[in-house]
């Protein structure tokens, strides 16, 4: 239905009582703004009635003229919300008629089924948005709130546009395809594009950060230019999926990029820290802070769930993939039925601490886009019990020597899954061992406080009861005056990114603790082809401790020797090991017709592709720049 048909529908479903004055067309979402919002709240049934004749999720908001002075509005917001809420700052926006609340306690913001909600918007005519308040301090949270508000009036006309587009005319779909532009065959880079003869979506769009010939996608083969492309399609915040999509706004796409609320902010997080290590080591960044300004002011996000219309012919809707925060396993419909396709992005389908397994039933489903980490022969986790117990074994077996345990972690996700263990293993037992966060650890530990909906029922609660465990008494932020010390004084864990010791403090800290045979390195996530963290894994599994391995020191080349303990600890993966993806494969209902294996070097691609294939479905693992037709 176009813009014009929606319209002169929604005037003859709407009485003239309702006072529409004016129809709106934001993204994928129709508002409605109205003199007399009180009838519309009051009535919910009308605009139930509206969404489901329509088929789209509509919205109401006031009219400007009836609303009451943002001064006076706040007033009588502070009077509604108890003080138990704990609120921060309360932003009106004029252009979309929201008033964003920030509170550390959203339920009594919302109130009994809703009921200061209700009451602020009939009192105030301001329609409330709620934000969630970190319990820890998060410069990046906040920085990207005040952009979505100081930036409100260009962030409308975007939305404005993109709503004309994805309700243009529409035409009957007659293929689809998919381009793999990295991450096919490799691990980073993850590019995915999607065409059908109406539509161009990009799925993902990554880093390799421990390659530099290999480092990003391909974009330069596409046969259209970069602002021709409709829409980006996020799965989550790793750099390796998100970290090239500012390049794109910087060479000319003005289009919209879809997420999820922790993607967008956590992706922000890494993408301003790796610019910042590029320009340490004296290269040139791809992009600049403006160009991450304009992917937060671009950015449509939405939750588990919600489902999206991104184009005429494509919708979309995210479901949890349990890999890490805001992580989602994108369902595209494409036309009334032409096609259905999964693409899981990373996926976790076992026990973590974290996050519920992925979502194995879907709708309808033809086609899965399934990583492949994992999915050699070898590739088998042990139970996590058995991962946990030797994670503390190993740091006091460690401690009781004198020496200091070094895990390089990545900041999302497998940071937040051991400092879990720690807590637990530090709340019922005597430990006394300091835990060092440096880093962006700490920072992107409080963005999880931000939205702990997205995390386990446990986890939600301890947090919605101000008892997070990433506020333990026994996790330190790091000084980095005192980066030195940490390392050589003994009796302690430091958690430090990168994961894969290409950048960051990792680095340092290993320079400085190699040589002390006391000390200990404990890997416990994947270790990319190319990376030092890999080289220095397979030292350990060669017991080949005590050996020279060249580093670069101040942009030389040293040769480093390396007496310190190597171990690696599987199990704490955020991505599903072999079993995990069979196991996944064979629940999925519907049953697809099709799986395409990307994110997965390539022999470990081709062996899960041999497994898969003996259930009868047809399997291909592509090359980049491979066209597979999906239909």
């Amino acid at each position: 239905m176009d813009l014009a048909s929606l319209e002169a529908r929604i005037e003859e479903l709407m009485p003239k009582e309702a006072g529409i004055t004016k129809v709106s067309f934001e993204g994928s979402e129709v508002v409605l703004y109205s003199k007399n919002i009180d009838l519309l709240l009051d009535d919910e049934s009308l605009l139930r009635a509206l969404a489901s004749e329509l088929k789209k999720r509509v919205h109401v908001r006031a009219d400007p003229s009836v609303r009451l002075d943002a001064e006076k509005a706040k007033e009588e917001i502070l009077k509604l919300i108890p003080k138990e809420a704990e609120v921060g700052e309360i932003f009106f926006v004029p252009e979309n008629g929201k008033v964003y609340i920030e509170a550390k306690k959203l339920g009594l913001v919302i109130g009994k089924h809703g009921q200061t909600l209700r009451e602020i918007a009939q009192k105030t005519k301001w329609i409330p948005e709620l934000w969630r308040l970190p319990t820890g301090n998060s410069p990046t949270l906040t920085g990207v709130r005040h952009t979505i508000v100081k930036h409100a009036k260009e962030i409308q006309k975007f939305l404005k546009a993109t709503g004309k587009k994805v309700y243009s005319e529409t035409k009957p779909l007659q293929w689809a395809r998919l381009t793999p532009l990295g991450g096919a065959r490799e691990v980073g880079r993850s590019a995915l594009l999607l065409e059908t003869n109406t539509a161009r979506v990009l799925l993902d769009c990554g880093i390799n950060v421990a390659s530099k010939d290999k480092a990003y996608p391909l974009l330069d083969s596409i046969n259209f230019p970069i602002d021709e492309l409709d829409a980006i399609v996020i799965s989550h915040a790793h750099l390796d999926h998100i970290g090239f999509v500012p390049y794109l706004y910087k060479y000319g796409y003005e289009g919209p990029t879809y997420c999820t609320p922790p993607t967008r902010d956590l992706g922000v997080l890494l993408m301003m820290d790796y610019i910042d290590v590029i320009a340490r080591e004296g290269r040139d960044p791809p992009y600049g802070k403006d160009d991450i300004k304009e992917f937060v002011k671009h950015c449509i996000t939405k939750d588990y769930g919600e489902v999206t219309d991104i184009t005429p012919d494509m919708r979309i809707t995210f479901h949890n993939a349990g890999h890490i925060l805001g992580s989602a396993a994108v369902h595209l419909h494409m036309g009334q039925g032409f096609h259905n396709l999964l693409y899981t992005g990373d996926l976790k389908f076992g026990y973590t601490r974290l996050f519920d397994m992925i979502e194995t039933r879907y709708p309808r489903l033809e086609t899965v886009i399934m990583e492949s980490t994992y999915g050699g022969p070898q590739d088998i986790q042990p139970p996590r019990y058995t991962s946990e117990k030797m994670l503390i074994q190993t740091i006091l077996e460690t401690v009781d020597k004198g020496g200091s345990v070094l895990i390089p972690v990545f900041s999302i996700g497998r940071a937040q899954e051991i400092m879990l263990v720690l807590e637990e293993y530090a709340r019922n037992n005597d430990w006394d061992i300091p835990v060092y966060l440096d880093g962006m650890i700490k920072e992107a530990s409080a963005i999880h406080t931000a939205y702990p909906e997205y995390m386990k029922r446990s986890l939600q609660r301890r947090i919605l009861h101000d008892d997070s465990p990433f506020d333990s008494e026994i996790f330190i932020d790091v000084d980095k005056a005192k980066r030195d010390q940490i390392a050589e004084e003994g009796y302690s864990v430091i958690l430090s990114p990168s994961g894969m010791l290409t950048g960051g403090p990792s680095v340092e800290y290993f320079k400085k603790m190699a040589e002390n045979e006391k000390n200990t390195i404990i890997f416990v996530g994947y270790q990319g082809e190319g990376s030092l963290g890999r080289r220095i894994q397979t030292l350990g599994m060669t017991n080949n401790s005590g050996k020279e391995i060249p580093i670069s020191d101040d942009g030389k080349t040293i040769a480093l020797k390396v007496n310190m303990r190597i171990e690696t600890i599987e199990g704490f993966s955020g991505h599903a090991d072999r079993n995990q993806l069979i196991s996944f494969f064979k629940k999925l209902s519907p049953r697809p017709q099709r799986v395409l294996l990307v994110h997965g070097e390539e022999k470990k691609s081709l062996a899960l592709s041999r497994t898969i294939s003996r259930g009868r479905v047809e399997v291909s693992v592509p090359r980049i720049l491979d066209s597979i037709r999906l239909k």
